[in-house]
C-alpha cells in the first residue's frame, strides 16, 4: 500500500509561501525523496466594501479591500522517516501557516 504525505501550506504572504515550499523541496532533494509539486491551488480573494461616509449626505463613496489567500500543496509518495523528522526542525514565518497530513 502507498502512502501519501501531504503537505498544505496557507499563506497571505506569496514571497514567504515560495521560500518555505523551496525548502521543502530543497530538503527533499538532498536526501533523495520523490516530491510533486509545490502545486498552486487557487487564490481565494475576500472582498469587502465599506461606505466611506457613514452619516448618509452627500454622494456615497466607498472604501474597497481586499484579502488574498494562497495555498500550496506538495505531495510526497512513501516519504522516508529521515525526511519527515528533518522538516520537523524547519523555522517558519509567522504568516505561513502548515498542515501535514499522511493518507
Amino acid at each position: 500500500m502507498t502512502e501519501i504525505l501531504r503537505i498544505e501550506l496557507v499563506s497571505l504572504n506569496p514571497e514567504s509561501l515560495e521560500k518555505v515550499s523551496r525548502m521543502f523541496k530543497e530538503i527533499a532533494d538532498k536526501m533523495g525523496v520523490r516530491v510533486k509539486g509545490p502545486i498552486p491551488l487557487p487564490t481565494k480573494r475576500l472582498r469587502v466594501t465599506a461606505l466611506r461616509n457613514p452619516s448618509g449626505e452627500g454622494t456615497n463613496r466607498y472604501d474597497k479591500y481586499e484579502l488574498r489567500i494562497h495555498k500550496r500543496i506538495i505531495d510526497i509518495p512513501n516519504p522516508d522517516e529521515r525526511y519527515i523528522r528533518s522538516i520537523m526542525g524547519i523555522t517558519l514565518p509567522d504568516d505561513v501557516k502548515i498542515s501535514i497530513v499522511l493518507m
